[in-house]
C-alpha cells in the first residue's frame, strides 16, 4: 500500500527519484537543456553550486523552496534532492528537509536560494516553463486514473483530457504515453487508450511482486537511513495510532514507509519495478472510509514494528516484518475491492468513460 485518496479524482502522488550519479563527474546542466528530465537539470544546477562551495554549509534545501526557485513542481524537486542525498552532498534532518553536508559545526542555515547564491543557466526559465506543463500534470492524471481501476474498465479520451486540464493535445498525449509506459493504461489496435479493471488476479500478482521485492529494497537502503528521520516517521505513526486518523495522515504514513524509504534504494531497475506494482494499488485506497478501525490499527502497528527494527539496526528483521505486512495486507485489499460499488459517470474525471469490461 502506498497512497490514499479521499475521492477517486484526488491529488497527484509523489514520484520516486531516479538513479545515482558519480559525484566526481561534473555534468553541467547548461549543456543538457532540452535533453534531460527536469529533475536531472535541477539536480545538476544544485550539485554544481554545492560542489563549488557557492552555498553555505548547512543550507536548508526543501522541496517547496527548490520547486519555487526553479519554477517547477515538487515532484522533480524531490527527485533532485533525493539524488543529492544518495551522493552524500545533502543530509536529511529532523526539520523535514535536507541540509548541505555537513552542518556538524553549526546550525542549519535558512535562506532563500537566490540569497544563498543560486544562479540559473540563461535558458533554464524557458526550459522549465515548457516542461512543466507535462511534469505538473502527469502525477495528477496518474492518481486520477489509478484511483478508478478497481471500479471497472475505462476509455481515456485524449481531447477531453486536454480540455479538462486546459493543456494542448500534445501535452495530453505525452501524459497518456507515459501512463502506457508505466503499465497503468494500454492502447489497442485502433489507437484508443484503456485503463482497468484491477481484478483480484492482478491485485494478487501486484502484491506478490511487492512482498518479494520491497524487502530487498528495504535491506539495500536500511544502513543509510538517518536515525532522526526514522524517529520522526515513528512519531507520526504513534500519533496516528493514538489520535485522529484523517485520510491525509494515513496517506502520509503509507508514503513514509513504502515511498520515502523503500523507493530510496539505489537499484533503479528495482525501484521502477516496485513502483509499477505499487501504482495500481492506489485504487484500493480511494477512500479509507471502507476500512475498519481495527484494520487501520493493525496497519499502523505493523509500520511501527518495521520502523522500530530499522531504528535498532535490525534490517533483516525489518525486511521480514515488511514482507509479513504486505502478505497480510493482500487479504484486506481483496475484501475492499469486493465491497466497492460501481462509480457513476458524474464521479469520474470527464476524460474517463466507464465501459463494459
Amino acid at each position: 500500500m502506498n497512497v490514499s485518496l479521499s475521492s477517486p479524482a484526488g491529488r497527484g502522488c509523489r514520484q520516486a527519484g531516479e538513479g545515482r550519479h558519480d559525484v566526481r563527474k561534473k555534468a553541467s546542466p547548461r549543456a543538457q537543456l532540452g535533453a534531460s528530465p527536469l529533475y536531472e537539470l535541477i539536480h545538476g544546477v544544485l550539485r554544481d553550486h554545492i560542489v563549488e562551495g557557492v552555498f553555505p554549509p548547512g543550507l536548508v534545501l526543501g522541496e517547496t523552496g527548490v520547486a519555487r526557485a526553479f519554477s517547477a513542481s515538487r515532484v522533480p524537486a524531490a527527485a533532485a534532492l533525493r539524488r543529492l542525498q544518495e551522493e552524500g552532498l545533502v543530509e536529511a534532518f529532523e526539520g523535514r528537509g535536507y541540509v548541505t553536508a555537513s552542518r556538524r559545526n553549526g546550525k542549519p542555515v535558512r535562506l532563500d536560494l537566490f540569497a544563498a547564491g543560486l544562479t540559473l543557466p540563461p535558458d533554464f526559465a524557458g526550459e522549465t516553463k515548457a516542461r512543466n506543463r507535462h511534469e505538473l500534470l502527469y502525477p495528477l492524471v496518474e492518481h486520477e486514473v489509478a484511483a478508478c481501476l478497481a471500479y471497472g474498465r475505462f476509455l481515456l479520451n485524449e481531447s477531453a483530457l486536454a480540455e479538462h486540464h486546459k493543456v494542448s493535445r500534445t501535452v495530453a498525449h505525452e501524459v497518456l504515453t507515459k501512463l502506457d509506459r508505466t503499465g497503468l493504461i494500454a492502447r489497442d489496435s485502433n489507437q484508443r487508450w484503456y485503463a482497468g479493471p484491477l481484478t483480484e488476479r492482478l491485485l494478487r500478482e501486484h502484491f506478490e511482486m511487492r512482498w518479494l521485492l520491497e524487502p530487498i529494497a528495504l535491506d539495500q537502503v536500511a544502513a543509510d537511513l538517518d536515525p532522526a528521520e526514522l524517529d520522526a516517521k515513528r512519531r507520526r505513526a504513534a500519533e496516528a495510532r493514538d489520535g485522529p486518523r484523517p485520510p491525509s495522515v494515513l496517506e502520509g504514513l503509507e508514503n513514509d514507509l513504502h515511498v520515502d524509504i523503500v523507493l530510496r534504494c539505489p537499484n533503479q531497475q528495482l525501484r521502477e519495478t516496485i513502483r509499477r506494482s505499487q501504482l495500481p494499488i492506489i485504487a484500493t485506497h480511494s477512500t479509507y472510509e471502507h476500512r475498519s478501525r481495527e484494520e487501520i490499527s493493525t496497519m499502523i502497528g505493523e509500520h511501527l514494528e518495521i520502523l522500530d527494527r530499522l531504528r535498532s539496526g535490525r534490517r533483516k528483521q525489518a525486511a521480514v516484518a515488511l514482507e509479513a505486512h504486505l502478505r497480510r495486507s493482500l487479504g484486506s485489499n481483496l475484501e475492499l475491492i469486493r465491497r466497492l460499488k460501481p462509480l457513476s459517470q458524474d464521479a469520474l474525471p470527464p476524460y474517463l468513460v466507464s465501459i463494459e469490461a
